[in-house]
């Protein structure tokens, strides 16, 4: 963590100069050119002109009160004012014996005040197969979750189904009026996704479908034991295959507790709201009227039917009782964003009103569109959404096709298909990460499985070159990270000391992918340490190295750069290959 250590010197030096010093900590980065040092601090400027004084002088001033000598060389003041930082060689070494012999963490510490996070990601209707919309919640909800517990905190992760919505309705009206009942017993999950696709038709062109649809899914709700029966019916084979995708993408929740789970607090819910007069009755519908919005939170309609919004005002207050979270995070896409508006106001005035639900923060971590090469939403040629499992499927096998050309030759059938399978998985899951999340990204399958650039290939290639340096070398991992070992490290090259500064911001580049959940800025760390990697591999010998100590440096700093990518790729939820 080179950073924040840089940060809390300077902010000792700067303490006390003026009450806006601290915020400018963040001026203080690595360097863009090697040639002004490692890292730059500009903060003299802007406290120059705070203080009416001129920045060289500021600078000096901050310099002379900065007490950094043990891990830098005398700083240098360049400029209007900025201030040059080289780290000390031996300061270097230090820090990358710590991470060497921290085989869990690389020497990265857990926060010092942890808290409970619930994570409310994925989230997919069960009555249709899960589809390419559903990938990106899925797997950034992984990702937070993953980088959330490396640093220590409490997490709980919650699917919140949809188990119990309109779609129940579809697949109920459709299972008494259009099933092929030797296709259910055949395959109920395809032929139950047929049946939700053409009532789904139906309701489009003919208004009375609709409108039937309507009346089974209230039935539903209040306790139809004949629409609960084939509610309870299909629910399991619909389960069973969206979890079949959970586990092919090693994802796992502590809770799945859908929206079927808290009908039965619904009622009470808005009752209780009703008296307390933050809901209001007009014209039969109840709301929740916010303040300067023409827009309220409707929560009962005039038939009595509940709605999304009710579901999740329940929800808060269940997990806030039971789980007595810090956090909620919703990590939904962006056209939910509104939705999440007014249950974070309702909860707000809940509050205020009856003292629930209090403390707790609600953060909606929404994201953009996955999109075809055409730059709409990606759809198969037929025009229907993208199944998830289709899509994994094409990834596996184009991932296949590149194995069998020649980068796994010499491995059997059986190898050959595992390491695709995790090529191919971790390919999807990298593109997805790898891009801002609010933004929307184009879907190509050759750009995501190519060894070159930003993708998950080429970090998993990078992991399995180290690999086989030491397969090649006959090189015990074990002895090297040894004590003895640990103690030549030194770092004399260019290409050296460049790949050991940034085995160093580690640290640095997940708490910031956490500090607002996005993990692409752990992607761009990794494809910069993968590329510094590579730099070092070409103009550093490592089993042909000049003497002893010098190829047991260089191992050791293989060994920590595969380290520290397949630790990467694991918080992001991608396994690593043995060779490629």
């Amino acid at each position: 963590m080179l950073l924040s250590i840089i940060r809390e010197r300077f902010a000792d030096a700067v303490s006390g100069t003026s009450p806006a010093a601290d915020g400018l900590l963040d001026t203080i980065r690595p360097a863009q050119d090697p040639k002004f040092g490692d890292f730059q601090a500009n903060l003299a400027m802007p406290l120059a002109k705070q203080l009416g004084k001129k920045p060289r002088d500021v600078a000096a001033e901050i310099v002379s009160n900065l007490k950094i000598d043990d891990i830098c060389q005398p700083p240098e003041i360049a400029g209007p004012g900025f201030i040059n930082l080289r780290l000390k060689d031996e300061f270097i070494i230090q820090e990358l014996q710590t991470a060497i012999t921290d085989e869990e963490r690389l020497g990265i510490p857990k926060v010092n005040e942890p808290k409970t996070f619930v994570v409310d990601y994925s989230g997919p209707n069960v009555a249709k197969p899960m589809h390419v919309g559903h990938l990106r919640s899925t797997v950034l909800g992984n990702a937070v979750c993953r980088l959330l517990t490396f640093y220590g905190h409490r997490v709980i992760s919650d699917n919140h189904l949809g188990d119990w919505g309109t779609q129940f309705g579809m697949i109920i009206y459709g299972y008494r009026n259009f099933l092929d009942k030797k296709a259910y017993q055949e395959n109920p999950v395809e032929e139950l996704s047929r049946v939700y696709r053409l009532v789904r038709q139906k309701m489009d062109d003919e208004p009375s479908v609709a409108d039937a649809v309507l009346n089974e899914t209230v039935k539903l709700h209040s306790g139809n034991e004949e629409n609960l029966k084939i509610w309870r019916e299909v629910l399991p084979y619909s389960r069973d295959e969206i979890d079949k995708i959970y586990k092919r993408l090693n994802i796992t929740f502590d809770y799945t507790l859908g929206e079927s789970f808290y009908h039965p607090f619904l009622a009470p819910l808005v009752n209780d709201l009703l008296k307390c007069g933050i809901a209001v009755e007009t014209d039969g519908a109840v709301g929740i009227f916010f303040e300067g919005d023409d827009v309220p939170m409707l929560i009962r309609k005039k038939d009595g039917a509940f709605l999304y919004g009710t579901t999740d005002l329940a929800t808060v207050e269940y997990r806030t009782k039971e789980f007595k979270p810090d956090v909620i995070l919703y990590i939904t896409d962006f056209r939910q964003d509104l939705h999440f508006k007014h249950l974070f106001k309702a909860v707000r005035l809940i509050n205020r009103g009856t003292g629930a639900a209090a403390d707790v923060e609600l953060v909606h971590i929404k994201f953009g569109t996955v999109l075809g090469e055409d730059g709409k939403p990606f759809k198969t040629r037929s025009g229907d959404t993208v199944g998830l499992n289709g899509l994994l499927d094409e990834a596996e096998a184009k991932a296949l096709e590149v194995v069998n050309t020649g980068v796994g030759s010499g491995t059997s059938a059986a190898a050959g298909k595992e390491t695709a399978r995790k090529i191919g998985l971790g390919a999807v899951i990298y593109a997805d990460l790898s891009q801002n999340r609010e933004s929307d990204y184009v879907f190509s399958y050759d750009k995501m499985l190519a060894m070159t650039g930003n993708t998950a290939a080429y970090m998993q290639y990078a992991v399995a070159r180290v690999k086989s340096i030491f397969s090649k070398g006959n090189i015990g991992i074990n002895e090297l990270r040894a004590g003895n070992s640990v103690s030549r490290l030194q770092i004399a090259e260019p290409a050296e000391r460049s790949l050991a500064l940034e085995l160093l911001k580690f640290g640095e580049a997940v708490e910031a992918s956490l500090r607002d959940c996005r993990p692409n800025g752990l992607t761009a760390y990794l494809f910069e340490l993968a590329n510094k990697y590579s730099t070092f591999f070409e103009q550093c010998p490592v089993l042909k190295a000049e003497n002893e100590t010098v190829k047991t440096s260089r191992l050791l700093l293989c060994d920590l750069t595969a380290r520290t990518l397949e630790k990467g790729l694991n918080l992001l939820g991608i396994e690593t290959v043995e060779r490629m």
